[in-house]
């Protein structure tokens, strides 16, 4: 955590910036606006209290800040986050803030407060993130905002609420580090350490198979993956269990691929410019796992992460051979570049092993998913009405969006082999279904599961409001809120 929150019931008197949250009734209305912010001036400077908007004024000294929640009837905990992002871009210069917006949204029927101050903490906390190698300072300086007073916020369990907004943003963070960490530096064996490291420090427990474990374990897809690298591989599990008697188990899986270069079917140089990207799936579990023992969720969760980078070394895999899965079957590989889909098929067949109540995988798989629903949107396939119901409703508390997309049996057909149980690719349309349709052969019968093909939204080239450009973290909240919610 980068920045010192506090509660107050009233506006500090040394707070550098203060800020008001306003809705479009209030601005409209005028009768309800502070003293020292003019309805007209703020409108000659277009500012109309819309979802987002962010006016700065200075005023005696310091500044003022209005920042618009868009209608009353339409506050989410999503406004109420990225509207603190877009404050906290605006003043991130400034040593200390103080802003109502949590407290405004409570009054006018929006969030409760509670989740409202958690929202606008991670808020806070995700736009001011920065990463890079610059020689001329750290990933951060220059960020200077380092105190922020949520003001009227003082009823019970708001002190709670910051800490659990506080841990959920440093666990997106954390993943963020991960996904823009340089495939040459995060190789396998180096993010497995790195997980392990984070794993003692939260008390989770874990577990790290080195080359020699993942052969006795015959994880087929992940050691053929493998073939091409001078790296050997990792598979890492994480367990979380709960204080008491655990409410049900959830697997979450993870695509670990520290870099795709895309073996013998290898990829352009644009095409792999962005590929160290490919652990996205990976990093958003370990960011959720690192987040669990600090808000207690009833269920258990267990983690399994495939670790590898798909490189192009004399021995790699080529285009038609075959790799034998831990749950026995068989996979044809036609293309070395869809090899997410190998190493989750033994992540996916070790946590069925496990018999949870629900499995959910993240990875960025497919390029097609991207074609259908764009670089913001995850696709969201799997089986068990109920548990995806269970995943589109965090995705909806949290703001990291998901849209279902269909899982037909008539398509299966599309991956059959001649010489094996299926093949690793399909024909040229509805790529991500294929993919889908892969891993669901991995997952055992009568077990809930859901995948998300997260290529889009792990990773972006602009920033907007808490995103950041880069690794963005995303699934990071959507899992933590899925933990918090599971029900089996």
């Amino acid at each position: 955590m980068n920045v010192q929150f506090s509660a107050a019931r009233r506006m500090p008197a040394r707070a550098e910036v203060i800020a008001h949250g306003l809705t479009l009734e209030d601005f409209e209305g005028g009768e309800d606006l502070p003293t020292e912010l003019g309805r007209d001036d703020l409108g000659r400077l277009g500012f109309e209290g819309k979802a987002g908007q962010v006016q700065v004024v200075p005023c005696g000294g310091r500044l003022l800040a209005a920042v618009g929640l868009g209608s009353a009837t339409e506050i989410s905990t999503n406004v109420l986050r990225r509207s603190a992002a877009n404050l906290a871009r605006a003043v991130r210069k400034r040593r200390s803030v103080a802003l109502d917006l949590a407290s405004v949204a409570a009054r006018n029927g929006g969030p409760a407060e509670a989740d409202g101050v958690a929202a606008v903490v991670e808020g806070v906390e995700l736009a001011l993130y920065r990463f890079d190698y610059r020689s001329s300072g750290g990933a951060r300086q220059g960020d200077r905002l380092g105190r922020a007073t949520m003001v009227g916020s003082t009823a019970a369990g708001i002190r709670a609420a910051m800490e659990r907004g506080s841990a959920v943003a440093d666990g997106v963070i954390l993943a963020r580090d991960l996904v823009n960490e340089p495939g040459g530096s995060l190789t396998a064996p180096k993010f497995a350490n790195r997980v392990r490291r984070m794993a003692r420090d939260r008390g989770l427990a874990v577990k790290v198979l080195d080359e020699a474990a993942i052969r006795r374990a015959r994880l087929g897809g992940l050691l053929g993956v493998n073939r091409g690298s001078t790296q050997p591989p990792r598979f890492v599990e994480l367990t979380y269990s709960p204080p008491g008697r655990a409410k049900g188990t959830l697997a979450f899986v993870g695509k670990g691929l520290t870099f795709d270069a895309g073996g013998l079917s290898i990829k352009t140089g644009q095409g792999m410019m962005d590929m160290k990207m490919d652990m996205g799936g990976a990093a958003a579990v370990v960011g959720a796992m690192s987040v669990l023992p600090a808000i207690d969720p009833a269920c258990r969760v267990r983690a399994y992460l495939p670790m590898t980078d798909n490189m192009l070394g004399g021995d790699a895999t080529r285009p038609g051979d075959v790799l034998t899965i831990r749950n026995g079957k068989t996979i044809e590989v036609l293309n070395t570049d869809a090899e997410g889909r190998l190493v989750l098929a033994d992540a996916l067949s070790l946590a069925s092993e496990g018999k949870p109540d629900g499995v959910i995988d993240l990875a960025t798989l497919t390029g097609a998913c991207m074609v259908a629903l764009g670089p913001r949107i995850a696709g969201l396939m799997g089986r068990g009405d109920g548990f995806l119901k269970q995943v589109e409703a965090a995705s909806s508390r949290t703001g990291e969006r998901v849209w279902r997309l269909p899982l037909p049996d008539d398509y299966r057909h599309m991956v059959d082999s001649p010489v094996a149980d299926m093949k690793n690719i399909g024909g040229p349309h509805g790529g991500a279904i294929t993919a889908g349709l892969i891993l669901g052969e991995f997952v055992a019968e009568g077990i809930d599961w859901a995948h998300l093909d997260i290529a889009g939204p792990a990773f972006t080239d602009s920033d907007d409001a808490e995103v950041v450009r880069g690794g963005t973290g995303f699934g990071v909240r959507l899992l933590v809120d899925l933990a918090s919610s599971f029900t089996a």
